[in-house]
């Protein structure tokens, strides 16, 4: 049918009508979208309608189709802080478009996004200028936090948007209060609330008050396994990070409720399943109900452990042109029979991929691929090794180091920029960068580059005090007490640089010394660096006193990754006296050379009084009236200048630096003294250490150090720079117990006893089980049992001439300066001076706490090989404090 028709000019009609009707509801619809924009931000905003038809003229509404009119310029108003042109570069519109309903809807979007304003009216007028009135937000003069004790104001700050100086917007306070709440569960306290509050100020500013209620703390009391049948409740419970709460667990924070905590105890829990077989394994649920008083909360896991299964067949596959299977499986740690251990798993392809690269395939790709028998229980792995697509490293990125330089942790990183990437190069870096603890925290992030084969790494530090200044206290068996000042800096000036001063006291020793390294010295991986120190010490056991001052120089290099390599060169004026005797035991003595030679003339030495100076002439002319002879010890009295050139290589494949588990290290160093000086020696020394994981979380070690010393070009080792082993390098025996000693009486209790003399040469060795304990590791409570053994002596023939009768008999009729004639017939007993190298050992438990208040450590032991002059003890002891 036409329009043309009557039919059709009323349908006609119709049609336009319902036309009309639809496009009004369209644009009220899309007026009221418009306005909504503000409120849903919780702000206001309104649009003008660049020209609205009157309502009368049905006509137009029905027929008209005017264009937008098109905008002559923009004025913008209400602006405070923000430039007008700052504003008119955030519009989506320009003059000369036009001013249509859709541009103006986006304009409004945009300029709320920007987060400046609280409301945004945009108006066209009829000369055709389009006016954007604008309310900016107000800036953020202080923050303030009131009722917060449990989290500090700067631990809050670091979390919150909000900052003095920064926008204030409705949506940032209530981030910010969420966040503040999250806080406060992490320290289990979910009772907190936080209320804000807004003051307004002058000039467009306003103060925010976070008005905090921290409410009671919420512990846990209980944790709970439900499914498992191989490990008990309590030895899961030292899996878990989270502990019941308990009155004594006032240093640690793992005793009350994180949800947050829980994704990762079911990742621990895989882990110790993992180690033990149970490839099965899986958390089914792990669930917090909290107690009816809302005090704590009762966690519970619920697990499905599954069959222990042992490893089948292990094989390699590769398509690598360079290795075969046979070549790479030597490299898998994981033989057939034994159980599965998941950590293998993780090592052996690290394994695979250090081997791969160090034949020059950089882009390697292991896939482990395990294949399960229920029948058997076992499992089949298969090592599946192929070249991965090549990836390069586009840039490094440092982040957060807003206090040490880029460049000295640029220095630490394994990788550079184009590198070819290597996940065990990342790890490494990772990990190198953590052990200069200058930083709490250390992650590297990788972003995509600018390319499928580029890739961007980002490394992100949390720095971390790296300055002390310390005063400490402590008692110890050797040492009676010991007072410590000190004041460090590991990180100078965030160069990575060390400084050291320090001031030392005791019972037997003073000590100040200040000391400098500059690791990266001209920028090159070669530490550098230099002491300056003054060393008193009573070694009363040996009968000197040494004054010792001294000036080192020092540079190490890398030798690998793993070893380090070093010079020194030390320069030292000592000054030893001989104090043969007890003061006391001289001041009551008419004739103080009958001490030393029974019937000599009081007339050949400085007559004795309570005056010092003639206390020290009398030791001097003891000495003098022997030291021409055969005293082992005299000898070394005097004054000395040691000129020593020395150098040093060590390697370390530990797993922890401090408390390792796994792997060994070792050091070896040469020196030699006569590069100058009056003393002429060489010196070397050595030590190894060997650690590896038992069963049941038993860990065992094997340590060993030995050196030797000895003179030449006519000059024999003295006492001063031999070696004296006991106490805490030897346990069971005391301070310089074990070695060579002159004889010079029998105690009480019939054990001989006289001067330690040290050793030319020592070769002690320990074999140590560190125990796993029930307690808590936050404790820092480690027990051990141990066995000590070595021996020590070696002394130069002339320290021994006393044994020589005929040369004795020159002076001191019956051959010895000293009656050991003990059981009454005439002859010595002994001889005076005693030299046996010989097998010592002890055995023993130590137990080290490293409490809150200092380290703490016992020493339990029992000497079962020794000679009959050592001397023994079972029971020492050490503590100490910094505060």
């Amino acid at each position: 049918m036409g329009f043309n028709s009557v039919g059709g000019r009323v349908q006609r009609f119709f049609l336009v009508v319902a036309a009309a009707v639809l496009s009004s509801c369209f644009a009220q619809s899309a007026l009221a979208q418009g306005q909504s924009q503000g409120p849903a931000q919780g702000q206001g905003a309104s649009i003008a309608s660049p020209q609205v038809a009157p309502e009368n003229d049905l006509g137009n509404v029905l027929f008209a189709d005017q264009p937008a009119p098109i905008i002559q310029g923009i004025a913008v108003t209400g602006n405070q802080r923000i430039e007008a042109e700052t504003v008119g570069s955030y519009l989506p519109i320009q003059p000369g478009m036009p001013a249509e309903q859709e541009l103006l809807d986006l304009t409004l979007k945009t300029l709320f996004n920007t987060g400046l304003f609280s409301d945004v009216k945009v108006e066209m007028q009829q000369n055709g200028t389009l006016v954007v009135a604008v309310q900016e937000n107000p800036i953020v003069n202080r923050v303030i936090f009131e009722g917060n004790r449990r989290l500090k104001d700067d631990a809050i700050t670091e979390e919150i948007q909000l900052a003095p100086r920064a926008i204030y917007t409705r949506a940032k306070v209530q981030s910010d209060v969420q966040r503040m709440i999250e806080l406060y569960r992490a320290k289990g306290r979910f009772a907190a609330t936080v209320t804000p509050k807004v003051t307004p100020l002058p000039q467009n500013r306003v103060d925010v008050i976070y008005e905090v209620d921290e409410g009671p703390r919420t512990g846990i009391a209980k944790v709970n396994f439900v499914g498992n049948e191989v490990f008990t409740d309590n030895q899961l419970r030292g899996v878990v990070l989270t502990k019941e709460s308990r009155w004594w667990r006032f240093f640690t924070s793992n005793d009350n409720y994180d949800p947050d905590r829980l994704e990762f105890e079911r990742e621990l829990l895989r882990q110790h399943y993992g180690r033990n077989g149970y490839a099965d394994f899986s958390v089914t649920s792990a669930t917090a109900e909290l107690t009816p008083d809302r005090k704590d909360f009762f966690i519970t896991f619920t697990v499905d452990e599954g069959p222990q299964y042992t490893v089948g067949e292990v094989r390699v596959k590769t398509t690598l042109a360079k290795l075969d299977n046979e070549v790479l499986e030597r490299f898998v740690p994981i033989r057939s029979g034994e159980i599965f251990d998941g950590e293998k798993m993780e090592k052996a392809v690290e394994s695979i991929t250090f081997a791969t690269g160090a034949t020059g395939y950089a882009f390697v790709e292991v896939n482990p691929r395990l294949t399960r028998h229920a029948a058997t229980k076992t499992i089949d792995i298969t090592f599946e090794v192929n070249e991965g697509p090549r990836v390069y490293v586009e840039r490094i990125n440092i982040k957060g180091n807003v206090r040490t330089l880029d460049k000295v942790i640029r220095r630490e990183i394994r990788l550079a920029e184009g590198d070819a990437f290597n996940r065990v190069l990342v790890d490494r870096s990772r990990a190198r960068v953590r052990s200069l603890g200058y930083f709490q925290d250390v992650t590297i992030e990788e972003q995509a580059g600018s390319a499928p084969d580029r890739t961007v790494l980002d490394v992100s530090v949390q720095e971390q005090s790296t300055g002390s200044f310390s005063v400490g206290v402590g008692v110890s068996s050797t040492e009676n007490f010991i007072v410590d000042l000190s004041i460090e800096e590991r990180n100078l000036m965030g160069r990575g640089q060390f400084l050291r001063f320090r001031v030392q006291a005791s019972s037997r020793t003073r000590q100040v010394d200040l000391r400098f390294t500059q690791p990266y010295f001209l920028d090159r991986n070669l530490a550098a660096g230099g002491s300056i120190f003054n060393q008193r010490t009573d070694f009363r056991e040996s009968g000197f006193v040494r004054d010792r001052f001294g000036i080192g120089l020092n540079a190490g290099f890398q030798v690998s990754e793993f070893g380090r390599g070093g010079i020194n060169y030390l320069l030292t004026y000592d000054d030893v006296e001989i104090d043969l005797f007890d003061e006391e035991v001289i001041a009551a003595t008419e004739d103080p050379l009958s001490l030393l030679v029974p019937g000599a003339s009081p007339t050949s030495v400085t007559p004795f009084t309570d005056n010092g100076e003639d206390f020290l002439n009398v030791r001097a002319n003891l000495c003098d009236f022997v030291v021409q002879s055969v005293t082992p010890t005299c000898e070394s009295e005097g004054e000395f200048l040691t000129s020593l050139v020395g150098t040093s290589l060590s390697f370390n494949r530990l797993d922890d630096p401090i408390r390792p588990r796994r792997g060994w290290r070792w050091s070896g160093s040469l020196s030699v003294a006569g590069v100058g000086g009056d003393v002429n020696y060489y010196q070397a020394e050595t030590s190894a250490a060997y650690y590896r994981p038992l069963i049941a979380g038993f860990v065992g070690s094997l340590r060993g150090r030995a050196g030797w010393i000895d003179g030449y070009a006519g000059d024999e080792v003295r006492l001063s720079d031999r070696f004296f082993e006991g106490a805490s390098s030897f346990r069971g025996f005391e301070v310089a117990g074990v070695g060579p000693r002159y004889i010079q009486f029998r105690n009480n209790d019939g054990r001989l006893d006289g001067q330690s003399l040290g050793g030319n040469a020592y070769a002690i060795g320990t074999a140590e089980i560190l125990i796993p304990t029930p307690l808590p590791a936050e404790y820092g409570i480690q027990v051990s049992l141990f066995s000590d053994f070595g021996a020590v002596g070696l002394l130069d023939d002339s320290a021994k001439l006393l044994n020589d009768p005929q040369f004795a008999d020159r002076f001191i009729e019956g051959g010895s300066l000293f009656n050991l004639d003990f059981d009454g017939n005439g002859e010595p007993d002994i001889l005076p001076v005693q030299d046996a190298f010989s097998l010592r050992a002890s055995a023993g438990v130590s137990v080290s706490w490293n409490s809150p208040f200092g380290p703490v450590r016992f020493d339990f032991a029992e000497v079962f090989m020794k000679e009959d002059y050592d001397q023994t003890e079972g029971f020492r002891f050490s503590a100490g404090t910094n505060f």
